[in-house]
C-alpha cells in the first residue's frame, strides 16, 4: 500500500495538493459497489493530510473562473447540524450528528473536569449495524488531543470524495473543533485527516485538472 503524506498550511492548500496527488498518482479503477457503481475513479491508497493552520480563512477553496466551486461557506453552515446534532431530515438514513452529538458534549466535559492529558477523548461514527446500510458513513472517527494548550483533531474517512466531500467536510469539522476548543477553554490546533479511499470520480477529473492548470 502506497502511503501519501500531504503537509499543508491551510485547508485550501491541502485540497489543492491532494488534487495534484490524486491526478498524478491516483489508481484508476471501475467501481464495483458504492456511489457511482460502474463508473471510474482515481484513488490514493492511503492518504495522510496534515494541516498546520486549518482555521485560516477562507475555509473553503477558491477556484478559477468558470470552474464550479466544490463548496461554499453557506453550504458548510447548513451542513453543520448534520455533523453536530441528531436531527434527521426526511429520507436521510443517518446523520453524523446522531452518533456525535452526545460524544461532543462528553469530550468537552472530560477535558474540563478531568484535565487535558488523556487518550480517551475519542468520538466514533457508526455502529455494528452500519455495514448493512446502502451507503454506510464515510467519516468513521474523530480523535482529539490537547497539547500545549491547543486542541487538535485526527479524523478518518473510510471513503472520501476529494472534489465534492473534502472541502465541505473539513470546513465543518474545523468549525466543530473551534467550537469545542472554545467550550474547553483552549486554543485551536492542527487537523490531521486520513483515508484509505481518497478519490476523484471520473466526472471531476477535468475539473481538477482545470484547477491545477490555472493555479
Amino acid at each position: 500500500m502506497n502511503i501519501s503524506v500531504i503537509e499543508a498550511r491551510d485547508l485550501s492548500e491541502a485540497w489543492f495538493l491532494c488534487l495534484c496527488k490524486a491526478i498524478a498518482e491516483g489508481y484508476e479503477y471501475k467501481i464495483d459497489r458504492g456511489s457511482y457503481a460502474g463508473q471510474k475513479r482515481k484513488e490514493l491508497d492511503l492518504a495522510v493530510v496534515q494541516v498546520q493552520y486549518p482555521g485560516t480563512r477562507p475555509l473553503v477553496p477558491d477556484v478559477p473562473q468558470g470552474v464550479p466551486p466544490p463548496s461554499t461557506m453557506e453550504y458548510v453552515e447548513s451542513y453543520l447540524p448534520y455533523l453536530m446534532t441528531s436531527h434527521r431530515k426526511k429520507g436521510e438514513q443517518y446523520t453524523y450528528g446522531q452518533y456525535l452529538e452526545e460524544q461532543i458534549s462528553e469530550v468537552i466535559k472530560m477535558y474540563r473536569e478531568d484535565g487535558h492529558n488523556t487518550n480517551q477523548a475519542f468520538m466514533a461514527v457508526g455502529n455494528e449495524k452500519s455495514i448493512h446500510l446502502a451507503d454506510p458513513p464515510c467519516l468513521r472517527m474523530i480523535d482529539t488531543r490537547i497539547h500545549e494548550g491547543r486542541l487538535s483533531f485526527v479524523v478518518y474517512f473510510r471513503s472520501w470524495d476529494l472534489w465534492a466531500g473534502f472541502p465541505s467536510n473539513l470546513a465543518a469539522i474545523q468549525l466543530l473543533k473551534e467550537y469545542m476548543a472554545g467550550e474547553i477553554g483552549v486554543e485551536d490546533g492542527e487537523l490531521v485527516a486520513m483515508s484509505k479511499g481518497l478519490h476523484l470520480y471520473e466526472y471531476s477529473w477535468e475539473l481538477a485538472r482545470a484547477v491545477i492548470r490555472v493555479s
